[in-house]
């Protein structure tokens, strides 16, 4: 395993956004294990991920590329702060966008945040986790009823390596095969139960699960 990943596993867990016991998901799934971005609440925390993202984001899709789209809402503060890591990090100048959860219709109007889409804009989608896909289905829509834009993939911090919505396929897999681009993490969750020390509870809850919900692939 990469050195960043083994720095980036420690810091999830030092900051608490990675947690062990019992957590009902998105999807209804009740899982032992749960990532939330929302755990990293200061601007050290916040930069020192947004560096995690941006090795991340060019080792899978280079900085090439114009776009990087944080859907609402966690999605905002790390498109904002991977942008600037990319930048600091890469010299990559890369425009941020978010989208609202409502439409404004005044002053600033639109459902966009930040960046203006343009036809032709090449796009990462930046989140923190997903389960089971469903928040592509609501993402992508928004980026291409904006502009003929190309996205180029997804980038997100743990593949839970669990099926998705429609398939045994893991989700980032069903996400790639339903809509046609690339979906990438930092870290698989195989790599965290490589590293991190468990108690002999986690880990037979985290094998049950995964005989449940584990992918094919």
């Amino acid at each position: 395993m990469e050195a960043y990943k083994e720095e980036f596993i420690r810091f999830m867990t030092d900051a608490g956004a990675l947690q062990f016991g019992s957590f009902t998901l998105k999807s209804g799934r009740q899982s032992p294990f749960f990532v939330n971005t929302g755990a990293y609440v200061t601007g050290a925390h916040l930069k020192k991920l947004a560096s995690f993202y941006a090795r991340a984001i060019r080792e899978h899709y280079g900085t090439d590329f114009d776009v990087l789209f944080g859907p609402a809402y966690k999605g905002i503060p790390l498109a904002v702060s991977c942008a600037e890591a990319l930048y600091e990090l890469y010299g990559a100048k890369i425009r941020y966008a978010s989208n609202r959860k409502e439409i404004k219709d005044h002053g600033d109007a639109g459902i966009l945040l930040g960046a203006p889409l343009r036809d032709g804009d090449r796009v990462v989608i930046i989140e923190d986790v997903t389960t089971s896909g469903a928040s592509m289905a609501e993402t992508v829509p928004i980026l291409r009823a904006q502009a003929q834009v190309e996205i180029l993939g997804l980038m997100v911090s743990l593949n839970r390596q669990e099926k998705g919505r429609e398939s045994d396929l893991s989700a980032l897999d069903e996400i790639q095969k339903t809509y046609g681009f690339a979906a990438h993490a930092i870290v698989t969750m195989r790599e965290v139960i490589e590293s991190v020390p468990l108690t002999e509870d986690i880990r037979t809850a985290i094998d049950t699960y995964y005989r449940t919900y584990g992918a094919a692939s």
